[in-house]
């Protein structure tokens, strides 16, 4: 991603960006002299337009339009029409799309997410980004693609011979065996998920935190517990770490629209998830006394 964002970026450049979002989406356009217009994105359908509106008001007028569905952080999921409506909106505006769609085939209750590229002249103003790292757990290998627009793919591969060099061998085959032999694994990674998803959502709601069950993705978007609200995303990771031994990612990190949620990652297996959610159940039930100390060590400092 970051290497296609060199690509296409030229320094000053206005790039549309939605907040929150994974911080490559926009920290590749400004490693390559870009300037990110964040857009909120509560919702894909207010994403889009809250690009309508920066279009108004953006000078100069944005280049690149970012997408990312399923969502990293917030694992939203979109549909066909959503595509379309995205399509329309940048060939009115001039804009080239990026789509990055790494957890595509990470998906439940057999709804797979769809592309950008069955949209009838997509293949005019997108292309789509995605690895291997999340459909067949090869994360670190740097195995990825990029398919759709032809010039845009062509700027990318005239980018990347300057910059970057083949992997090691043996990845390679492995990364061409991965998508040409039998999808078995694929399955079973997604069934994996899926599992997790469940533990997580059930558990943690028996212990008092009602988690909304993400539609795909290998992440929670969670609502901050009541008792926590006003403690904010950071303090409240950091105060679960500290005193429940659960590590989550404070959703202010994926940008200022990310606050008053975290994300949790379907990282660790159903048993650990159930021991976790006892360790909330006893964090939310002593929130007045956790709060007290964490604020008067604040003061204290």
């Amino acid at each position: 991603f970051a290497n296609l964002a060199q690509a296409l970026t030229a320094p000053g450049d206005v790039i549309l960006c939605p907040n929150p979002a994974y911080p490559i989406h926009a920290y590749g356009f400004i490693m390559a002299g870009g300037v990110i217009r964040h857009v909120p994105a509560p919702s894909p359908e207010e994403y889009l337009s809250g690009v309508s509106a920066a279009m108004r008001h953006s000078s100069p007028a944005p280049s690149v339009l970012i997408l990312s569905y399923p969502s990293n952080p917030t694992a939203q999921w979109v549909d066909l029409d959503f595509y379309k409506e995205a399509v329309a909106l940048a060939k009115k505006h001039d804009l080239l799309v990026l789509s990055d769609i790494a957890y595509s085939e990470i998906y439940f209750d057999d709804n797979p997410p769809p592309s950008i590229l069955q949209v009838d002249g997509a293949k005019d103003i997108a292309v789509e980004v995605n690895s291997l790292s999340k459909t067949y757990a090869m994360a670190g290998w740097r195995v990825g693609m990029v398919v759709g627009n032809e010039r845009m793919c062509a700027a990318l591969a005239r980018v990347k011979s300057y910059l970057d060099y083949g992997a090691y061998t043996p990845i390679q085959v492995a990364a061409a065996a991965a998508l040409n032999g039998p999808q078995d694994c694929v399955d079973e990674i997604r069934a994996t998920y899926k599992s997790r998803r469940d533990t997580l959502v059930t558990s943690m709601k028996r212990a008092g935190w009602d988690i909304p069950s993400p539609p795909a993705s290998m992440f929670a978007w969670a609502p901050l517990p009541e008792q926590y609200k006003d403690a904010g995303s950071m303090l409240f990771a950091k105060l679960l770490i500290e005193e429940a031994g659960i590590a989550v990612a404070p959703g202010v990190a994926f940008g200022e629209y990310g606050e008053g949620y975290v994300r949790i990652g379907l990282v660790e297996n159903e048993h650990r998830i159930r021991q976790a959610a006892r360790n909330v159940k006893k964090f939310l039930a002593n929130s007045e006394e956790i709060l007290g100390r964490a604020h008067n060590t604040l003061a204290a400092q």
